[in-house]
């Protein structure tokens, strides 16, 4: 499963599942800085990604993503720093492997990591 790391979150989050069975790669890595949410998820469609991971708390509201097959993964944290992401790496970790047994099923969603 692939999974894209938003602008907004830490770029070295990603290094906390090289011991997961995702490919994670982040917007930087992509050279997708600066995108407007929209054209990122088209972005992500064109390159197979299945789930982004976020604190937007907004794109759920301004994109439609009900017919897209990507997941959202919105972090509810304090801020995005990395400390305060961190303390929801293992909330993360449980979310993305249920999305990934719900991908094999077609079935993509928004869910909301508090």
């Amino acid at each position: 499963m692939k999974v894209l790391i938003d602008e907004q979150l830490p770029t070295k989050l990603k290094f906390r599942f090289a011991d997961s069975n995702f490919t994670v790669s982040t917007v930087r890595d992509m050279d997708w800085l600066g995108k407007k949410n929209g054209e990122l998820l088209k972005l992500m469609l064109a390159h197979d990604f299945d789930v982004l991971l976020t604190n937007d708390k907004n794109m759920h509201y301004q994109q439609n993503t009900v017919d897209l097959k990507i997941s959202i993964l919105n972090v509810n944290a304090k801020t995005n720093r990395y400390d305060d992401i961190l303390e929801k790496i293992t909330a993360i970790k449980e979310k993305l492997s249920d999305v990934a047994g719900s991908i094999a099923n077609s079935q993509h969603n928004y869910y909301i990591i508090d």
